[in-house]
């Protein structure tokens, strides 16, 4: 095999456990020089644990072999940092079979920083595509560090010991725990990378100016307006001084380590300023300069270049088109963005898209009185995108809460299993722009996910969704400052009938439960009349949470009413939450604040709302987050009766090519795999063939038309059901023959009756498989009663899913009906999931009708398309989205 032609997917940008980057390529002959100077680099006590005796020098002959491989028997990954290799790892197969012996080594300086999981993670998924299943490796018994490196990775691993080498062994096949380990190092790396984002020690502005209009101006005086910790460095040409702090001429001038360098310079010129940080080593950058991928292509290739390079020389990249970033934390007083002031401190997260709507967010923020610890806007996203701030905010000890304002996913799948696990210790609240299109300025670092994708995603990670950014700071503001509800309950307190209702219309439209009426202290009660009313309802044993509805009288300061609600929240301690429409503030009225430790208002505060409304969806939002936070996490199963080997077989004896729709007998072999039967038929082409096909299948049974169209109209015009008699069948037969003009028919056993259901797989290639279920009939379809669930499947989603709908009262024994059997439908869920999750290459699937009963769930027909399988993101071994791309 051409040694250069290796496949390019295996090419790689990862981070490591200190949060630096490094670039990961199959070796080629050209690195041979390389090599050579990564050996002499290397110490005698590094070479003697690699090559188990003295090997001071690489004779040409090894160079060329080390160099020189097939990509399939032979394979080596070099980790590249700037034109440097600082690791390299490879396996030969054994005696052409299904093992290979697998080897690292790492430079001196950068051992410890994680390169040998992550090899062996890349080797392990090179070596299952070449048709490899295990591993062996020699290690010197003293070499405990590669000891570590395969005992820690989560395979099953056998050891031999003899004359002071370990014998090792395991298949590499993905174990639970292996992913599991995998997955906690990427995020105990990722977030470490933001980390070093966020707390620089250091920060150089490339483009300070002096000229009040120009945004290196804005940048610069902003870090000192906010007393940045650390020390800051201009860089201009053209002047010794910026603001009066010393400037200099390049970032290669400054005289000392530079953390996180801000770039300000017109899109022409960051090349070269690139160039620079590269060669002095800067370990983040956050570009606000625009005109690179929002401009099409041209732009869009400078973007990718800038990407590759940085991440290829250790470094995280913010942008380009970035708003900023900041870190409130009083230890780094971070103001790296556009934004005019620093944000009081508090423990709210926000990360966002869009530089142009980050000032505004700001602004916001202050006004309404919500502290954020933390603050990222991506701007173009070329590198650091909201995934990797979720990785940073589970571990991160100054945030509670978390906000998204999204335009786009650059990796949806991703995005849905780190929401999912941070969902659970700290609410996410999301604003979803561009419903019904990618943001062009993003679309190359995007996927158009269909909207229903994007509400099962939501749904499945507990993330609450709001439409607005105002509906965004109403539910952080109550999720920062008050306590989580422990039920559905409500009590409403006011001195305003009118106003109280309207709290209570909104509650019960939201699904909330009232307790009690509206109580309703009047409009001339005193401030003991009014905190008496609040204190009963919050001791009330029904009371989950409080909606405090007020208009200020006339005779008394609206600061009694609001000190006296304050002394009663106190007293109360806390424990349920409370709104208010205190004289219609909106934000955290002074009077109601508990001041936090950076001077906005902390736990405790009450925060106020313009509309009785507001409030009130603020609540229902936190209780159905409760809920979901509340409930069984559910466990990842496997029905019983699934035969992957046979499904993975059939589909490889297809040859699948091209996308498109397979026949009866291979759908109904298919699905067999997974434990699916449908209802037994025949597909017959005469009145004779249907004759005799009704009865080997048993009387009664239905005729159906092939053709779609007609098999599930309305007026059953393509189908005859119960059909009993042989003279019966045969009319039957050349009806339906008649009207689709085709001779063949489907003859079926008649299944238990029941109601009509609708299961399906619909694949969206960045995504990953949508499970769909829905009852069948025009009107469901009309109204678009479906529900999506994302692949993979706990069984707890299965028995969400399938009580999704609307009409899924109808399955529970509506209005005194007999009940379906919910756990078969379940069951088939899970069955379609996991045939989702082994064979990428159904695109599509619809199980239609699907009888469900109290004798169980009978699926009568089904569709399947297969095709080449998509790109399965977030799976395989670590990586960071390729520029550009969405891995």
């Amino acid at each position: 095999m051409d040694p250069f032609d290796y496949p390019r997917h295996w090419e790689a940008d990862v981070v490591l456990s200190d949060g630096g980057t490094v670039h990961l390529r199959p070796i080629t002959p050209d690195d041979a020089a390389r090599l050579l100077a990564f050996h002499g680099r290397l110490s005698e006590r590094t070479r003697y644990f690699r090559y188990f005796g003295p090997y001071p020098r690489m004779p040409q002959r090894d160079v060329e072999r080390f160099s020189t491989v097939d990509h399939h028997d032979r394979v080596a990954f070099t980790a590249l940092l700037g034109d440097d290799i600082v690791a390299v790892g490879r396996y030969d197969r054994l005696d052409h079979g299904s093992s290979a012996e697998v080897a690292f080594v790492v430079e001196d300086s950068h051992q410890g920083r994680g390169l040998g999981s992550i090899l062996l993670e890349h080797l392990a998924a090179a070596a299952r595509e070449s048709g490899l299943s295990r591993f062996t490796a020699e290690v010197l018994a003293e070499n405990g560090q590669m000891v570590r490196v395969f005992r820690d990775a989560g395979y099953r691993v056998s050891r031999a010991f003899d004359e002071g080498v370990l014998h090792l062994e395991f298949d590499i096949d993905p174990t639970e725990e292996s992913v599991e380990v995998a997955r906690a190092r990427e995020q105990a790396a990722e977030a470490r990378s933001v980390h070093n984002l966020l707390h620089p020690r250091s920060v150089a502005v490339i483009g300070a100016s002096a000229d009040h209009t120009k945004i290196g101006h804005a940048v610069l005086t902003n870090l000192l307006v906010a007393d940045f910790a650390g020390p800051v460095y201009p860089v201009n040409g053209e002047h010794r001084s910026v603001r009066g702090v010393r400037a200099y001429p390049s970032v290669l001038d400054i005289p000392d380590d530079v953390d996180l360098a801000v770039v300000a310079v017109p899109a022409a010129r960051v090349d070269d300023v690139m160039d620079a940080c590269l060669a002095k080593g800067v370990k983040a950058l956050v570009v606000v300069t625009s005109g690179f991928g929002e401009t099409g292509p041209g732009g869009l290739s400078a973007e990718r270049r800038l990407t590759a390079e940085a991440r290829a020389h250790g470094m995280r990249v913010v942008g380009p088109n970035a708003l900023g970033v900041l870190n409130t934390d009083a230890a780094v007083r971070l103001n790296a963005t556009l934004a005019p002031r620093l944000p009081a401190r508090g423990r709210t997260g926000f990360f966002c898209q869009s530089g142009a709507l980050g000032t505004a967010i700001l602004a916001t923020a202050a006004e309404r009185g919500l502290g954020l610890s933390t603050f990222v806007s991506a701007g173009n996203r070329a590198d650091v995108s909201g995934n990797d701030l979720l990785q940073y905010w589970e571990t991160d000890p100054s945030t509670d809460v978390v906000l998204l304002y999204l335009e786009s996913f650059g990796n949806p799948r991703k995005f849905a299993r780190l929401a999912r696990r941070l969902g659970r210790t700290k609410p996410i609240v999301a604003v979803k722009s561009g419903r019904h299109a990618v943001t062009p300025a993003l679309a190359a670092t995007s996927v158009q996910v269909d909207e229903s994708s994007v509400q099962a995603l939501f749904e499945q990670a507990g993330v609450i969704r709001v439409e607005s950014l105002a509906q965004l700071f109403d539910t952080a503001l109550l999720l920062a400052h008050q306590p989580l509800p422990a039920g559905p309950r409500l009590a409403v307190v006011g001195n305003s009938t009118a106003i109280g209702l309207l709290a209570a219309d909104t509650a019960l439209a939201q699904g909330l439960e009232l307790v009690g009426d509206p109580v309703d202290v009047g409009a001339q009660a005193g401030p003991e009349v009014f905190a008496a009313a609040v204190r009963e309802a919050l001791r009330h044993p029904d009371t989950d949470m409080l909606v405090v509805v007020f208009v200020p009288p006339l005779a008394v300061p609206g600061a009694a009413f609001a000190r006296a609600l304050r002394d009663v929240v106190e007293e109360a301690g806390g424990a349920k939450p409370i709104a208010s429409t205190f004289l219609a503030v909106e934000g955290v009225p002074d009077e109601l604040a508990v001041p936090g430790p950076g001077g906005a208002p902390g736990r405790g505060s009450v925060p106020s709302y313009p509309s009785p409304e507001r409030a009130v969806l603020a609540l229902a939002r936190a209780s159905r987050y409760a809920r979901w936070r509340s409930a069984p996490q559910g466990r990842f199963v496997r029905p019983d009766g699934i035969d992957t080997d046979a499904a993975h077989a059939l589909v490889a004896s297809l040859g699948v090519v091209d996308e498109g729709p397979v026949d009866d007998a291979t759908a109904v072999r298919l699905l067999s795999c997974y434990g699916v039967e449908l209802v037994p038929f025949r597909v017959v082409s005469s009145a004779d063939d249907a004759a005799r096909a009704a009865a080997d299948l048993g009387y009664p049974v239905a005729l159906k038309s092939t053709d779609d169209r007609l098999r599930h109209r309305t007026d059953l015009v393509g189908v005859r059901l119960d059909v009993a008699g042989e003279e019966a069948v045969r009319s039957a037969y050349t009806t339906l023959a008649e009207v689709s003009g085709q001779a063949e028919v489907y003859v079926q056993r008649m299944a238990p009756k029941g109601i009509s259901c609708v299961l399906g797989l619909q694949d969206d290639p960045s995504f990953g498989t949508l499970v769909s279920f829905g009852l069948s009939g025009v009107v469901s379809d009309l109204l678009g009663d479906r529900a999506y669930r994302a692949v993979p499947l706990t069984d707890t989603d299965a028995a969400a899913l399938v009580r999704a709908p609307k009409a899924a009262p109808l399955l529970a024994g509506y209005r005194g009906s007999e009940q379906a059997d919910l756990p078969a439908l379940q069951d088939l869920v899970l069955r379609l999931a996991a045939l989702a999750e082994d064979v990428p290459e159904v695109r599509e699937l619809a199980l239609e009708p699907v009888l469900a009963s109290a004798a169980g769930a009978y699926v009568s027909s089904a569709k399947i398309t297969l095709g080449p399988p998509p790109s399965r993101h977030d799976t395989g071994p670590r990586r960071l989205r390729s520029p550009g791309g969405t891995r």
